[in-house]
């Protein structure tokens, strides 16, 4: 399976922050959405994520002063993305390995999605069970 068929799967909208939006402005969309992330916009093209790590940080380096500092000063500009196309056992196997828990989908430097490992591990589930079960119809046909 790919991650476009996660996406189409999961529907639903984009959330996403820009990078000259106050720490404040994007806390409040996370909060209000109940996500961990966003991709940080630069019109179409990823320039960043901000997410529940880059608040930490923020909030320890800048103490009280954390909310009002620019998401550009602290986000995470190293953007690791993947292509619809990827298959979503290899991003999976990506986000393990570079510890990371959302990954933005990109085409031809467009934005066109944003996964987290839960739904990557939801999908996981999701094929094990399927497959358990019609192990067991199998069985109890035979």
């Amino acid at each position: 399976m790919t991650i476009q068929t996660i996406l189409q799967d999961r529907g639903g909208d984009i959330f996403s922050c820009t990078a000259d939006m106050t720490v404040a402005e994007a806390v409040e969309i996370l909060a209000e959405k109940r996500i961990g992330a966003l991709p940080v916009l630069d019109g179409d093209r990823v320039a960043g994520i901000f997410s529940e790590r880059d608040v930490l940080h923020c909030i320890r380096t800048y103490g009280g002063d954390a909310m009002g500092k620019h998401v550009r000063d602290v986000m995470t500009a190293d953007v690791i993305s993947v292509a619809p196309d990827k298959s979503a056992i290899g991003s999976l196997s990506l986000m393990t390995k570079r510890r990371i828990r959302h990954l933005p989908v990109v085409e031809n430097d467009k934005l066109v999605g944003f996964v987290s490992i839960g739904d990557l591990v939801k999908y996981r589930i999701d094929k094990i069970e399927s497959e358990a079960a019609a192990m067991r119809d199998y069985i109890q046909s035979a």
